[in-house]
């Protein structure tokens, strides 16, 4: 039990941080704004006054803790201050939702409901947690982007009060932090906490190396602000002599960022070379900031030579979380890079705090344009929510740590996308409807494949047409989430519309073979063929993968001794467990790996069987060479997050959706309109593309070769006989 001493001690301490918190807000607070968060600290009080924290403090001093850094770190207003402060008394405590809303009105409620359903999660052991619970945070950017900041807030505090929690926990959420909130704060442009964050996960995954590069950090301090001041005295005289008003400020780079150098560049601490960063923070009226970064710029190269290919102007072209700043990398003293950073006072506000600082110099109705505009960005990749949590996750990442490129419309319109995205990225950052009827793509005037990776300057043109529409190998040319998502679910739609016709074309043909279509026939026949489920039987029919041949295969042996073992086995088992695995895999799909599709020798894990149709990803293991997991399997976050270097991509090549080109040679009389009647058919008739057409004539006869790209065997068979019909054709073959 505490003393009255020690009540009073830690009331005291309770009172003068409370106090702290006011003082150190960024924004300015009205007195209606320090009344909103006086009420909200006395009602936490009230809630959180009995609980306790693991390392026996009293847990008020976590919401204060997270409300300070909402306030002070991040930078926002009274209403996302007072919610930090409710941030667990919904779901800790007797309040309800409704006394929130009825004593701070409907915006805090909103935030403290978003934060606590994020803490309340079914416990379902067949997802990964982690990526199911930022799925759901996610979604709750449609109430207000603050829940996210504010969870981002917790976690910090979290990260910073971890010691008294055992090595396992501290592992866990550790990984989780660098997986997911680390990039979310990177994207939101609060890169001071997205740096901390990084930092103490690695304390927590890997404590050694993470306390070596602190020693070895410490040791060099002395050695490292005598080079700093070195630097810095060079180029005073000539910025004093251009009568600025400036600060230079130098920093080391995070333990985190030293640590991924010496692993991309395999080598150790003492050869890492740009350790550090120097700021020149300069004051300006909003009319010459432009001027005088350059400004600035040039009295920094006219000492020390730049390196051409390192400079990074993002005070023309910001990034889409609002950074502005010119980065340079010269040559400093003794011959090491140096990297220096040019802002003036407003940009490094937007720096330090991002969003919040970005509103500072906002009023009214720009400032909530500014929330909309980012609250878009994010929506794009929330748009197709009902995926696979772990894919999701993995899909928003793609988008979260991107740099950045910028490239104009054909109107000259600014428009910024992750670097790496194609031609066909672009089509679908316009819009998705443009997206989905691309039929090719201009760059800087020239038309070029849907699968060219842009570069910043570019002027891209997309061409549509209402008859195109996406195939799978788009999902090769997209990077973007946006693209893939709306790509996906558009091939899920054509699979589900062809699949229709398949359940029509079956019926016919059971009822030919006098066998019922009932429940049970189709799981039989799901079994017969090795799928996974009806959809991939109907689809398979449908584009004819699985022809009549096979189905009457099927219906002699319905009767046979192999169909009556299934007979007293569970209705919906798509493949049986006594199936081997392999010989589905060897006989119906393969299994390739990375972005070249290549196909290398892998073990099946045990903890997660994956079975061929499963999202997947390959582990390159110390001993077993790679192995595949499920990407729900229970350890895939914990994977990906502590081994993401080890990582590979994976996939069924499901060969019933695979195109493959075939070539086809025609010999015939030469008539007028031939060539016609063969596109017609190719094209209009049958919707098959053509890749080649290559046609001689010669003295009333003509020969040609076509090369088609086709699903299966039997679409070419068929395409074969119908070209054998037109008029003056003699001979079709397959070359």
């Amino acid at each position: 039990m505490m003393s009255e001493a020690d009540i009073e001690k830690e009331n005291k301490e309770i009172t003068r941080q409370y106090k702290e918190l006011l003082r150190i807000s960024y924004q300015t607070l009205s007195d209606e704004d320090k009344k909103l968060i006086r009420s909200a600290f006395e009602i936490a009080m009230d809630a959180h006054k009995d609980q306790r924290r693991k390392s026996g403090e009293a847990y008020i001093f976590h919401p204060i803790a997270v409300a300070r850094i909402v306030a002070s770190e991040i930078g926002l207003d009274a209403t996302s201050i007072a919610s930090a402060l409710l941030h667990d008394v919904v779901e800790d405590t007797e309040y309800t939702l409704i006394d929130i809303e009825r004593m701070f009105g409907e915006t805090v409620a909103k935030i403290v409901d978003g934060l606590t359903k994020i803490a309340h999660l079914k416990k379902d052991m067949n997802v990964s947690q982690q990526a199911e619970n930022f799925r759901k945070m996610l979604l709750t950017l449609n109430d207000d982007v603050r829940v996210i900041i504010i969870k981002i807030a917790d976690r910090y505090h979290n990260m910073l009060t971890m010691d008294s929690m055992p090595e396992h926990k501290q592992l866990k959420i550790a990984s989780e932090t660098l997986y997911i909130y680390a990039p979310l704060a990177h994207r939101i442009g609060l890169y001071n906490i997205k740096t901390e964050l990084e930092d103490l996960s690695l304390k927590y995954t890997e404590p050694e190396v993470y306390n070596d590069i602190l020693d070895k950090i410490e040791e060099t301090k002395e050695e490292q602000q005598a080079y700093i001041d070195a630097f810095s005295n060079t180029i005073r005289d000539s910025l004093d002599r251009e009568g600025l008003n400036y600060t230079i400020k130098g920093r080391m780079k995070s333990i985190f960022s030293i640590r991924r150098k010496m692993k991309m560049q395999n080598v150790p601490f003492d050869e890492i070379y740009d350790k550090f960063a120097i700021r020149i923070i300069y004051k300006s009226d909003p009319a010459n900031e432009k001027f005088l970064a350059w400004k600035i710029y040039s009295v920094v190269t006219d000492n020390f030579i730049p390196n051409p290919v390192r400079l990074r102007d993002w005070i023309s072209s910001p990034k889409s979380t609002g950074y502005e700043a010119l980065h340079i990398t010269v040559m400093g003293p003794k011959a090491k890079w140096v990297e220096v950073q040019i802002r003036s006072e407003r940009m490094h506000e937007i720096a330090e705090k991002g969003y919040a600082a970005h509103f500072k110099y906002k009023h009214g109705a720009q400032k909530e344009q500014g929330i909309e505009v980012w609250l878009n960005r994010l929506q794009e990749a929330l748009e197709n929510a009902n995926t696979n949590a772990v894919d999701f996750v993995e899909e928003f990442k793609l988008n979260l740590y991107s740099k950045e490129i910028f490239v104009f419309t054909p109107k000259g319109d600014l428009k910024s996308l992750p670097k790496g995205s194609t031609s066909l990225d672009f089509a679908f950052h316009i819009h998705s409807e443009i997206g989905l009827r691309t039929r090719g793509t201009k760059v800087n005037g020239k038309l070029v494949p849907l699968s060219t990776i842009l570069q910043s300057g570019d002027q891209v043109e997309v061409i549509t047409s209402e008859k195109s529409k996406p195939n799978q190998s788009w999902l090769d040319y997209a990077t973007t989430a946006r693209a893939r998502s709306k790509i996906k679910s558009s091939l899920k739609e054509e699979k589900k519309e062809v699949a229709e016709d398949g359940k029509e074309i079956l019926r016919r043909k059971l009822k030919s073979q006098k066998i019922n279509f009932n429940e049970d026939t189709i799981n039989k026949m799901v079994s017969h063929f090795k799928l996974k489920t009806s959809l991939d039987l109907f689809y398979r029919v449908g584009t004819g993968s699985i022809d009549n041949t096979q189905i009457k295969d099927f219906a002699s042996s319905y009767s046979n001794a192999f169909i009556s073992f299934f007979k007293n086995r569970i209705r919906r088992t798509p493949i049986p467990e006594n199936i081997d695995k392999e010989e589905i895999t060897a006989k119906y799909d393969q299994l390739v790996f990375g972005k070249e599709e290549e196909k290398l020798k892998y073990k099946l894990s045990q903890c997660c069987n994956p079975i061929p149709g499963d999202d997947i990803f390959g582990f390159i293991s110390v001993n077993e060479g790679v192995k595949v997991h499920t990407k729900n399997c229970p350890n895939a976050i914990s994977l990906q997050s502590n081994y993401a270097y080890r990582i590979i991509l994976a996939k069924w090549i499901d060969s019933s959706q695979q195109e493959f080109m075939a070539s086809i040679k025609l010999t015939g009389i030469d008539n007028i309109g031939v060539i016609s009647d063969l596109t017609t058919i190719i094209s209009q008739q049958m919707h098959v593309n053509m890749k080649n057409l290559n046609f001689n004539t010669n003295d009333g006869t003509f020969s040609g070769k076509i090369t088609v790209v086709v699903k299966n065997n039997s679409i070419l068979n068929k395409l074969i006989i119908n070209l054998k019909k037109i008029n003056g054709i003699d001979k079709v073959v397959r070359i």
